[in-house]
Parts: structure tokens; sequence; C-alpha cells
């Protein structure tokens, strides 16, 4: 799989879990992801440190949460299973993403049994 077709899952990803949360609360944090943030829905996979900080920022706690479902997500797309266990020290939602990319070999994703 090449870094662009990553990038378009990656973005795709968001947008879902985003969706879930209903259109007007989609439309709501993309507009302040790029209003107050300086983050474009493009943007996404070239700052994604930038928009897990400002995920946390814009949701809080919550913010954790909505990381843990795109990573969730980004993974079923790719075809391999993520599992996340609250026990976990810390959830850095910048290594999970980055970890995947560079793990991912460039070939067509699978689709996850999960």
């Amino acid at each position: 799989m090449h870094n662009h077709e990553f990038d378009e899952i990656l973005v795709e990803a968001v947008d879902e879990v985003f969706s879930s949360l209903g259109d007007s609360a989609k439309q709501a944090t993309f507009f302040i992801l790029a209003k107050t943030f300086n983050i474009n829905k493009q943007d996404i996979p070239y700052r994604i440190k930038e928009f897990g900080d400002a995920i946390e920022g814009i949701f809080g706690v919550g913010g954790k949460l909505l990381e843990i479902q795109i990573m969730k997500r980004l993974y079923q797309k790719i075809g391999h299973c993520f599992e996340y266990s609250s026990k976990q020290d810390a959830l850095i939602f910048t290594e999970y993403v980055e970890e995947i990319r560079s793990s991912i070999p460039r070939r067509h994703f699978l689709k996850c049994a999960c």
C-alpha cells in the first residue's frame, strides 16, 4: 500500500468516526479543526500529532475515545485487528498511526474478520 493510499484510508476512517457522532457534530468538528487549529480534513495524515492534540482539545478526555475509534476503523480498513486494553499506560495516537503506516506492506489491503 502506498503512502497516498494509506493517507486516503486514514482520512476515510476519521470521517466515518466523526459521522458516528451525527452529521451536525461531524461538520462542527471539521469546522473547529479548520478555524481554530488550522487543520483541514486533507491535512490530517500530514499533521497527525496536531490532529490528535486538537481532538483532545475539542473533546477533552472524550478525545481519547474518538482516537481509539479512529484506530479501530483504520485497522479494519487495512485488514488488521486492533486491540486496546485500558490497562495500557498511555494511548499515544500518533505512535499507533505511525506504527501502522510503517508496518503495512505495499499491497492491497484485506478485509478484517474482527
